[in-house]
């Protein structure tokens, strides 16, 4: 059985620590070297996907999606869709998709001559399921070598953390004062009873 329980306990922080993977916003160093708009039909991979438009229509099956194509600093190719988050989640409520995306057709470059950007996003790029990172921001930045910070993500995890460590210290506490203080009455009750229970036998 404590196998058992400590596969669940590690499931659960696997399931936890990937969805703030996917949730916070994360920063990559890269040049633009293309933008478009592209019809989509979410079908299995609907969830990695942001709900339609903010302002349009949301009972349309399909809808266009702006995407944009880069190089990240290591030469890898990373393509980010850029849609609106409006207020639903992740919290960002981003309504400035159609804006972000000429900002990134200013900042497209080649790789003889390349202007390097921070393109900050959320979410993962899977080629088998389909999905691709939201943009949330693109800003220039000096070069390939550039270094963010990511203070949101530490402010937020930090706060997570206390919140767990707060959380666990109050349940200890009532665990100790009022669940095995009953926990060991019970057995007391049972050692008592099977006692009677070895007596009453042995008279008989």
């Amino acid at each position: 059985m404590a196998y058992v329980k400590w596969v669940f306990i590690a499931a659960f922080w696997v399931i936890v620590l990937a969805f703030l993977h996917y949730t916070l916003p994360q920063t990559d160093i890269a040049r633009v070297t293309d933008t478009y708009s592209q019809r989509v039909d979410p079908g299995a991979n609907r969830w990695f996907w942001a709900n339609a438009d903010t302002g349009e229509s949301t009972s349309a099956q399909g809808r266009d999606v702006f995407f944009i194509q880069s190089r990240l600093s290591g030469d890898d190719v990373m393509i980010y869709r850029n849609e609106d988050t409006g207020w639903g989640w992740p919290p960002f409520f981003k309504f400035d998709s159609a804006n972000l995306q000429a900002e990134a057709a200013d900042v497209r470059s080649t790789s003889a001559e390349p202007q390097w950007v921070a393109i900050r996003h959320y979410g993962w790029r899977n080629e088998m399921l389909t999905i691709y990172p939201n943009a949330i921001s693109i800003t220039p930045v000096s070069g390939p070598d550039a270094r963010i910070i990511p203070w949101m993500n530490i402010i937020i995890l930090t706060l997570l953390v206390a919140f767990v460590w707060a959380v666990y210290v109050r349940w200890r506490r009532f665990r100790r004062a009022r669940i095995d203080p009953a926990l060991d009455e019970v057995g007391d009750n049972i050692s008592d009873a099977g006692g009677w229970l070895k007596g009453l036998f042995r008279k008989r």
